[in-house]
């Protein structure tokens, strides 16, 4: 992607939160650029000085990018049950700093250490458990491949810390292209 894509990106993305936060109109994005209508899967992190305040995202999509961005950001603004009690809010906005990873298609493992530290996302299922890590997860935590799997089963999925050991569980990778500014900067 290129940084025309990804500012446009950004931007949409900005202009979602400012108007699901002060109650304006939200943007209806269209793009004739094959690359902003892919169908692919995107997260939108928010974050306030380093602290995350909202973070949501789908692996796959029926909509262009482009449209997704408008879900993803309009959910991680006013959806995240992590901080549904501590909604973002007007004046926290300039403070903002907006993250966008568009996904790579998942690919399921029988080696879940195959996985790439800072590289390879994981989702990680079994039955109607499932949990994922961001690829940049394991860069901002500095864990080993071993925490990177068992803190996703523990504290995402609900799963014991050592079901991506075994059979029954499903383990998939996933890369990001991750990009993101400041809010004031977009």
């Amino acid at each position: 992607m290129n940084d025309t894509q990804k500012q446009i990106l950004l931007k949409t993305a900005r202009d979602t939160v400012e108007a699901v936060i002060t109650g304006g109109p939200t943007p209806e994005p269209k793009s004739d650029d094959a690359e902003l209508n892919a169908h692919c899967g995107c997260f939108v992190t928010l974050k306030n000085n380093g602290r995350l305040r909202g973070c949501i995202g789908q692996f796959t999509s029926e909509s262009p990018l482009i449209e997704l961005v408008v879900e993803m950001a309009k959910a991680s603004a006013t959806s995240d049950p992590r901080f549904l009690a501590n909604p973002i809010t007007a004046r926290e906005l300039e403070e903002l700093d907006i993250e966008i990873s568009v996904l790579s298609p998942l690919q399921q493992t029988d080696d879940p250490l195959s996985l790439r530290l800072g590289v390879d996302g994981i989702y990680i299922k079994r039955d109607r458990a499932s949990g994922c890590f961001l690829p940049q997860v394991a860069e901002e935590t500095g864990w080993s491949k071993e925490e990177f799997l068992s803190y996703c089963c523990a504290h995402k999925a609900g799963l014991p810390s050592d079901a991506w050991k075994e059979p029954e569980t499903e383990v998939y990778l996933f890369t990001a292209e991750v990009f993101g500014s400041p809010f004031k900067d977009i």
